[in-house]
């Protein structure tokens, strides 16, 4: 039986006609899911990769206001 990582809910799939890369989609919390291993079957989350880029996000906008504010008190400071 394979089971969704994100929700642990099974999903109905025949375990013989999986690829390894294959992708499928829980029917109960809606993940998308890619075949990693097929002995055992192992499904990851393709969701988990996003999280993963998102904690290294770099904003441009928050560190060109911080410069900004940065050069308008090394101004204040000169007068």
């Amino acid at each position: 039986m394979v089971t969704c990582p994100k929700c642990d809910a099974n999903i109905d799939v025949e375990e013989e006609e999986l690829d390894e890369g294959d992708v499928l989609s829980c029917d109960e919390c809606g993940a998308s899911l890619t075949v990693a291993s097929l002995n055992p079957v192992e499904l990851e989350a393709e969701d988990d990769d996003d999280d993963e880029d998102e904690d290294f996000d770099y904003d441009e906008d928050e560190d060109e206001d911080e410069d900004e504010e940065d050069e308008e008190e090394e101004e204040e400071d000169w007068h």
